[in-house]
């Protein structure tokens, strides 16, 4: 199996070998590629237990403006 990076090099090769209507097709796949992954990411956090109370919570503190700023709580960076 290529390592992400081979497999991007090889990737290019590719596409710089196709015709515009099939680099059409190949962006359309790669969309429908990326949109599934970030479903599947969805999927899993909201399959976490807890997660969607947390979220809602998290949601209202800041819409209620009970917010904190991430430079106090991580002053390390």
């Amino acid at each position: 199996m290529l390592d992400a990076p081979d497999a991007r090099a090889q990737i290019y090769r590719y596409v710089d070998q196709l015709s515009q209507e099939r680099l059409v097709v190949v962006l359309d796949f790669l969309s429908y590629l990326v949109e599934r992954e970030d479903n599947d990411a969805t999927k899993e956090l909201l399959a976490l237990p807890g997660f969607v109370a947390e979220l809602k919570s998290a949601e209202q503190e800041a819409d209620a403006g009970e917010l904190a700023d991430w430079r106090v709580l991580r002053s390390d960076i």
